[in-house]
């Protein structure tokens, strides 16, 4: 009697996409879709299917689906794109520093006040994360070389006093959430045509977000 035939397993190697994600990249993605959003690439419903997906995606194939259709935007090794093609306000990594070159500000704060005011660069972009302290954001007197301003807020247990210039605007409609406390837009430019235009998206828990013109003087 002859040898019997053993059969034969073929183990398929792994690529980017196989590889299993974390939960801080699902949060990432899911940041990446409220800019998405906010620059009308997607409505809310497209918003919240996509965010469903992001969250119950186990690999990198399944998270980077929910963002192929929007230019420029992929998940990390999961499709690389060259970074000449990237789009100017995607999140930046967790070292990104503040350069005219990225259009990206990172501000981060914890227990301590974050502020920005007088003359200074404004990217096209902003990322600004502060726990438990307040947040001032002047743009009265800064340099702003873009017609729109993208931020990204994610501000817990403290104020966020944002001003910005006379002849400004702002754009809150897709700022996702909002606990604990509320949204007083003093300038009452929401939706309003305005020269730059601040496109503010994502949450707010524990504190008031004040958005207002800079004040006048006595004779002003």
């Amino acid at each position: 009697m002859g040898e019997e035939e053993q059969p034969t397993t073929e183990t398929k190697p792994l690529t980017g996409r196989d590889i299993r994600v974390s939960d801080a990249e699902r949060e990432h993605v899911v940041e990446v879709l409220q800019k998405a959003i906010g620059l009308g690439m997607l409505n809310l419903d497209e918003f919240t299917e996509r965010t469903d997906r992001a969250l119950a995606s186990k690999n990198r194939g399944e998270l980077n689906a929910v963002l192929t259709d929007l230019p420029g935007l992929v998940h990390p090794a999961a499709g690389m794109v060259p970074r000449q093609q990237q789009n100017p306000w995607a999140p930046p990594g967790p070292h990104a520093h503040a350069h005219p070159s990225g259009q990206v500000m990172e501000l981060n704060g914890k227990y301590s006040a974050l502020q920005r005011n007088g003359n200074w660069l404004v990217p096209e972009s902003m990322v600004v994360r502060n726990k438990y302290g307040a947040t001032k954001l002047d743009f009265s007197q800064a340099e702003i070389r873009h017609p729109v301003v993208h931020i990204d807020l994610q501000a817990k247990w403290g104020p966020v006093e944002i001003t910005i210039p006379e002849n400004a605007a702002v754009d809150t409609n897709s700022i996702t959430d909002i606990k604990f406390g509320n949204l007083d837009d003093r300038t009452q430019s929401n939706g309003r045509p305005g020269t730059p235009r601040f496109v503010i998206t994502g949450r707010v828990h524990g504190g008031a977000l004040i958005i207002k013109h800079p004040r006048r003087g006595f004779f002003g």
